[in-house]
Protein backbone atom coordinates (compact mmCIF):
# COMPACT_ATOMS: atom_id res chain seq x y z
CA UNK A 1 0.00 0.00 0.00
CA UNK A 2 2.90 2.40 0.90
CA UNK A 3 4.15 2.17 -2.77
CA UNK A 4 0.59 3.13 -4.23
CA UNK A 5 0.40 6.08 -1.51
CA UNK A 6 3.89 7.30 -2.81
CA UNK A 7 3.30 6.69 -6.90
CA UNK A 8 0.02 8.54 -6.33
CA UNK A 9 2.14 11.61 -4.46
CA UNK A 10 4.82 10.94 -7.53
CA UNK A 11 2.07 11.45 -9.93
CA UNK A 12 0.27 14.73 -8.41
CA UNK A 13 3.87 16.10 -7.85
CA UNK A 14 4.76 15.47 -11.78
CA UNK A 15 1.42 16.32 -13.08
CA UNK A 16 1.53 19.85 -11.21
CA UNK A 17 4.40 20.86 -12.82
CA UNK A 18 3.96 19.53 -16.38
CA UNK A 19 0.80 21.77 -16.11
CA UNK A 20 2.88 24.30 -14.58
CA UNK A 21 0.31 24.92 -12.10
CA UNK A 22 1.06 25.93 -8.07
CA UNK A 23 0.26 24.19 -5.22
CA UNK A 24 -3.52 23.40 -4.83
CA UNK A 25 -5.48 26.31 -3.93
CA UNK A 26 -8.91 24.25 -2.79
CA UNK A 27 -8.81 20.63 -1.16
CA UNK A 28 -11.90 20.55 0.45
CA UNK A 29 -15.07 20.45 -1.65
CA UNK A 30 -18.39 22.06 -0.13
CA UNK A 31 -21.93 21.38 -2.15
CA UNK A 32 -24.33 23.84 -1.50
CA UNK A 33 -28.32 22.25 -3.14
CA UNK A 34 -29.71 25.62 -4.76
CA UNK A 35 -33.48 24.09 -5.22
CA UNK A 36 -35.89 25.45 -7.62
CA UNK A 37 -38.87 25.25 -5.40
CA UNK A 38 -40.12 25.76 -1.48
CA UNK A 39 -41.03 23.52 0.61
CA UNK A 40 -44.61 23.12 -0.55
CA UNK A 41 -43.06 22.25 -4.00
CA UNK A 42 -44.16 26.50 -5.05
CA UNK A 43 -41.32 27.96 -7.92
CA UNK A 44 -38.82 29.96 -6.53
CA UNK A 45 -36.39 32.21 -7.62
CA UNK A 46 -33.44 29.76 -8.08
CA UNK A 47 -31.70 32.04 -10.37
CA UNK A 48 -31.48 34.67 -7.64
CA UNK A 49 -30.47 32.04 -5.04
CA UNK A 50 -27.49 30.75 -7.73
CA UNK A 51 -26.32 34.03 -8.04
CA UNK A 52 -26.42 34.58 -3.97
CA UNK A 53 -23.88 31.45 -3.66
CA UNK A 54 -21.74 32.31 -6.11
CA UNK A 55 -21.13 35.93 -4.91
CA UNK A 56 -20.77 34.27 -1.25
CA UNK A 57 -18.56 31.54 -2.01
CA UNK A 58 -16.85 33.84 -4.53
CA UNK A 59 -16.43 35.90 -1.51
CA UNK A 60 -15.56 33.71 1.15
CA UNK A 61 -14.05 30.67 -0.84
CA UNK A 62 -11.97 32.81 -4.00
CA UNK A 63 -14.31 31.10 -6.43
CA UNK A 64 -17.39 28.72 -7.13
CA UNK A 65 -18.87 26.84 -10.24
CA UNK A 66 -22.75 26.31 -10.41
CA UNK A 67 -23.48 23.37 -12.02
CA UNK A 68 -26.77 22.57 -14.63
CA UNK A 69 -29.91 20.93 -12.30
CA UNK A 70 -30.20 17.85 -12.15
CA UNK A 71 -33.58 16.43 -10.77
CA UNK A 72 -34.09 15.77 -6.99
CA UNK A 73 -36.55 14.78 -4.44
CA UNK A 74 -37.21 15.61 -1.08
CA UNK A 75 -39.39 14.43 1.49
CA UNK A 76 -41.75 17.04 3.97
CA UNK A 77 -42.02 14.90 6.96
CA UNK A 78 -44.00 17.70 7.91
CA UNK A 79 -46.32 17.08 5.49
CA UNK A 80 -47.13 13.45 6.10
CA UNK A 81 -44.00 12.31 4.02
CA UNK A 82 -45.18 14.45 1.16
CA UNK A 83 -42.53 14.24 -1.97
CA UNK A 84 -41.24 17.76 -2.93
CA UNK A 85 -39.33 17.07 -6.85
CA UNK A 86 -37.33 19.89 -7.71
CA UNK A 87 -34.66 20.52 -10.69
CA UNK A 88 -31.34 21.57 -7.75
CA UNK A 89 -28.36 23.22 -8.81
CA UNK A 90 -25.21 22.27 -7.48
CA UNK A 91 -22.54 24.93 -6.68
CA UNK A 92 -19.63 22.68 -5.29
CA UNK A 93 -16.59 25.03 -4.16
CA UNK A 94 -13.11 23.60 -3.46
CA UNK A 95 -12.47 25.47 -0.76
CA UNK A 96 -8.70 25.34 1.10
CA UNK A 97 -9.29 24.28 5.38
CA UNK A 98 -6.98 27.03 6.44
CA UNK A 99 -10.10 30.01 5.17
CA UNK A 100 -12.59 28.19 7.63
CA UNK A 101 -12.19 30.52 10.57
CA UNK A 102 -14.99 31.88 12.41
CA UNK A 103 -15.61 34.70 10.52
CA UNK A 104 -15.57 32.52 6.81
CA UNK A 105 -18.24 29.91 8.81
CA UNK A 106 -20.62 33.31 10.42
CA UNK A 107 -21.31 34.44 6.93
CA UNK A 108 -21.67 30.96 5.30
CA UNK A 109 -24.34 30.46 7.76
CA UNK A 110 -25.91 33.75 7.78
CA UNK A 111 -26.35 32.99 3.93
CA UNK A 112 -27.53 29.50 4.17
CA UNK A 113 -30.14 30.35 6.98
CA UNK A 114 -31.41 33.65 5.06
CA UNK A 115 -32.08 31.10 1.71
CA UNK A 116 -33.62 28.33 4.34
CA UNK A 117 -35.85 31.14 5.52
CA UNK A 118 -36.74 33.78 2.29
CA UNK A 119 -37.18 30.85 -0.06
CA UNK A 120 -39.53 28.95 2.35
CA UNK A 121 -37.12 25.32 2.57
CA UNK A 122 -37.87 22.93 5.06
CA UNK A 123 -34.03 21.84 5.08
CA UNK A 124 -31.23 23.46 3.48
CA UNK A 125 -28.82 20.83 2.36
CA UNK A 126 -24.76 21.02 1.71
CA UNK A 127 -21.88 18.48 1.50
CA UNK A 128 -18.29 19.50 3.60
CA UNK A 129 -15.70 15.98 3.18
CA UNK A 130 -18.29 13.52 2.39
CA UNK A 131 -20.73 14.76 5.43
CA UNK A 132 -23.99 15.78 4.54
CA UNK A 133 -25.33 18.51 6.42
CA UNK A 134 -29.04 19.36 6.72
CA UNK A 135 -30.24 22.97 8.14
CA UNK A 136 -34.04 22.43 9.08
CA UNK A 137 -34.68 25.57 12.13
CA UNK A 138 -33.32 28.74 10.79
CA UNK A 139 -31.98 31.63 12.44
CA UNK A 140 -34.02 34.62 12.87
CA UNK A 141 -32.64 36.89 9.70
CA UNK A 142 -32.54 39.96 11.92
CA UNK A 143 -30.02 37.89 14.21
Amino acid sequence: MTCNIERLLFLCEDLRERLGAGLPAGTLQVTLFVPSVDRDGLPIDQAFWREEALRVFGRLFRGATAFPPGRGVWRNDARGGELVFDDTVLVPPYVDPTVLHESSLCELRRFLHRLGQEARQGEVGSVAGGNYYCITEFDNAKE
